[in-house]
């Protein structure tokens, strides 16, 4: 039987994202209201968290004007570490407010990222689905980025249903799923690829989606190592090949 759900949490990793966390926040509020004009959704508590890692910048500063945004500061430095002390930090408030982990769906983005209206819609009709886990996908800002690395990123992404990618900007488990396999491992990257790959081997249905694609950064310098901007390059060097392999 597919639990209630009860709750979403939007779990948000920040590092040095002044200039972008206040588009990413915005797009997620528009999202958050999207879904609240659902009949299915109108009631349905949304808790939002920026994990501000390790920022030399301004962005707690930004993150600190949206009163609906709850900011937690680390230092964690990798990425995974910084989304579960999101996590953590998330379901610690929704016990307090006795939210079970079965019925708590967990959205992950990223704050150099824009979602699309729709986005916390199409999670939510994953985890009602009954979904352990649930895959999106992404889209480089065209802005910057140029045509021929462009072309290159849509000859080995298709946004479409059953697509095979992991994107942390695009990903949402539900909370008992996060908590039975171990949740994100503290790695330097690819902290994405190995919850996904927890959850399957773990029996948990997961549904990849062409629905909702997130728009992110094509910036060439990035906060990550082996991350979105390295593979970024080696698409403007000539080398192809799906993100999941850019490693």
């Amino acid at each position: 039987m597919t639990p209630r759900l009860a709750a979403i949490g939007v779990v948000i990793p920040a590092r040095d994202e002044a200039d972008r966390v206040d588009r990413c926040l915005a797009a997620v509020t528009e999202s958050v209201r999207d879904l609240r004009c659902r009949p299915d959704g109108a009631g349905l508590p949304v808790r939002i968290v920026v994990v501000v890692d390790g920022c030399r910048d301004r962005t707690l500063e930004r993150v600190a004007q949206w009163p609906a945004v709850a900011p937690v500061v680390c230092t964690a430095g990798r990425v995974g570490a910084a989304r579960s002390t999101g996590i953590d930090e998330l379901l610690t408030m929704l016990h307090r407010a006795d939210v079970p982990a079965a019925g708590t769906w967990i959205a992950n983005t990223d704050a150099d990222s824009e979602v699309p209206p729709g986005w916390l819609s199409t999670h939510a009709d994953a985890a009602r689905r009954g979904a352990a886990m649930m895959l999106g996908t992404v889209r480089p800002d065209p802005a910057e980025l140029d045509g021929t690395a462009e072309h290159r990123w849509y000859r080995n992404h298709r946004l479409i249903d059953g697509h095979r990618h992991v994107h942390g900007a695009n990903l949402g488990v539900r909370a008992d799923w996060y908590r039975r396999v171990g949740g994100f491992p503290p790695v330097a990257r690819q902290e994405d690829v190995a919850l996904a790959a927890a959850v399957d081997a773990a029996g948990g249905r997961i549904e990849r989606t062409g629905a909702s694609p997130v728009l992110t950064s094509a910036r060439l310098t990035g906060r990550a190592p082996g991350g979105m901007a390295d593979y970024l390059r080696r698409l403007h060097s000539g080398l192809e090949g799906p993100l999941d392999a850019a490693g």
